[in-house]
């Protein structure tokens, strides 16, 4: 069972998120700060983090810079900024992916699970 991080300060975004995914039969952490987020994301080790930019006592932009340091774990931001620089930040950071609030649930998971299948796939071997 995979295991997702959700880190957003809005608890209706974080409830809905972590209900869909659990029925999609993924295990959910939340989080309603980016310094919660941090620690959550060191103890609980996810497999993918989902991630809001825009949050108390660290942004989402802040959390990337530390955690990029330690870990490479899939990092999707969740972001009400529509601004293509806004979005070039969070990839130029580290982020995976942006997916813009409001978002549909069925593109979120897909997301979700296709970044997840990329970071799976070992390494293809040459041939010799």
């Amino acid at each position: 069972m995979k295991t997702i991080l959700v880190a957003d300060d809005k608890a209706n975004i974080r409830n809905l998120v972590r209900d869909y995914l659990e029925a999609e039969g993924f295990r959910v952490f939340v989080t309603s700060n980016g310094c919660e987020a941090l620690y959550a994301a060191r103890s609980e080790k996810p497999d993918l983090i989902l991630l809001d930019v825009m949050m108390p006592e660290m942004s989402g932009y802040d959390f990337i810079k530390a955690y990029r340091k330690e870990s490479a774990t899939p990092i999707i931001l969740l972001t009400a900024k529509l601004d293509e620089t806004d979005k070039v930040l969070g990839l130029e950071l580290g982020a995976d992916d942006y997916v813009t609030k409001p978002f549909g649930m069925k593109e979120l998971v897909a997301r979700i699970n296709a970044i997840l299948r990329r970071v799976e796939r070992p390494a293809a071997t040459p041939e010799i």
